[in-house]
């Protein structure tokens, strides 16, 4: 197996990395009071120094009611959750690591026992200056990322959150102009977050945003059932400022629409000509719904990966609980030390290695 394709540098703009592995965002609420400690600097510091070679956070929330459903998953705001962020940051560069803050709003998802929210904000009732406050605070907490140092920095528009709530019509029902029956018109909401974030930091440091298909309230969901709807959702994200794609799938070698093998990232970059970051059980067997419900999973190879890596499909891979399990999964794929690698545990959710 030759993983080759995986460690060649990566330029675009202001962002230069040694290799195609990005860390990708996994939500560990385990910053207090949404606070990122010593430790959480340490776990990240730790990939770093063992060849990832991008990081981006866990789900960071901006400084809105209802932003966060769980007490200790981190703010990206507020003095002492900035200090601890920028511990992690230069812990992070101390190692040759490049980083960049998920930035994320839960929206209307339900709330936890140990963390009950009684005032969720809904994408049908969020008023227009609700919806102007909190496009506002994104941009805010988008330029907390760059004056911190960050290399760059994720907009968390996937997975039914609350920018994903605006794009999905079953959870948008709005009849004002952030409502609409096409995606297009739906993307409204997200296109001004990325406008906002634009003028916030600039135009030579780099955007990404995670977009998926799939909600967590249904796995079989999509926004796109044609090539032509994903351009009409994609395209305004690109016009308003989106450098880079990364495009959430729960089985990365799953294709996208019939009559084609490309996956969602491999549409993207078709449809946008901008690179784009593939996911979804990279180097493992089981994809993370099993993961939810306490299930193991057996590590896998990575030639179908690399196959459609080298066709050019996409430009960067996020490896999720694979990096999780093991900090030095990227140093072991790199020594074609597979023999090392770990199978995941279900367990290993609740640990900072």
């Amino acid at each position: 197996m030759s993983t080759e394709s995986l460690f060649k540098p990566f330029q675009y703009k202001n962002l230069t990395l040694k290799n195609r592995i990005v860390m990708a965002p996994m939500t560990r609420a385990q910053s207090d009071n949404g606070v990122p400690t010593q430790q959480i600097a340490d776990y990240y510091a730790r990939r770093a120094a063992a060849e990832v070679g991008l990081i981006l956070s866990e789900g960071t929330v901006i400084n809105r009611p209802a932003s966060k459903n769980m007490q200790n998953i981190p703010d990206f705001y507020g003095t002492e959750a900035l200090n601890g962020w920028k511990n992690v940051i230069d812990a992070v560069h101390e190692n040759g690591g490049k980083m960049g803050p998920q930035i994320w709003h839960v929206g209307d998802t339900r709330s936890t026992p140990d963390y009950p929210v009684e005032d969720m904000e809904k994408a049908s009732t969020m008023t227009l200056e609700d919806i102007q406050d909190t496009i506002t605070q994104f941009a805010a907490s988008a330029k907390s990322a760059k004056d911190l140092g960050f290399d760059v920095l994720e907009i968390h528009g996937a997975h039914g959150y609350l920018i994903d709530q605006f794009f999905w019509e079953v959870t948008n029902t709005r009849t004002d102009e952030y409502g609409g029956k096409t995606i297009k018109e739906r993307s409204k909401f997200a296109v001004d977050v990325v406008k906002a974030i634009r003028a916030a930091v600039g135009e030579d440091f780099t955007i990404i945003i995670r977009l998926s298909q799939w909600k967590q309230q249904d796995y079989s969901i999509k926004l796109a059932n044609t090539p032509e709807e994903m351009e009409d959702w994609l395209l305004p994200l690109k016009e308003a400022g989106v450098d880079i794609f990364h495009c959430s799938q729960r089985r990365f070698w799953e294709a996208e629409f019939e009559g084609s093998d490309l996956n969602f990232a491999g549409w993207a970059k078709k449809i946008t000509g901008q690179p784009t970051i593939t996911v979804g059980s990279v180097g493992l067997k089981g994809d993370i719904m099993g993961t939810f419900s306490g299930q193991g999973t057996e590590k896998e190879d990575l030639t179908e990966l690399t196959r459609r890596l080298e066709r050019g499909d996409f430009d960067l891979v996020a490896v999720g609980r694979a990096l999780l399990q093991d900090p030095e999964w990227a140093k072991k794929i790199k020594e074609q030390n597979t023999e090392a690698l770990l199978d995941f545990s279900a367990e290993s959710l609740g640990v900072l290695y």
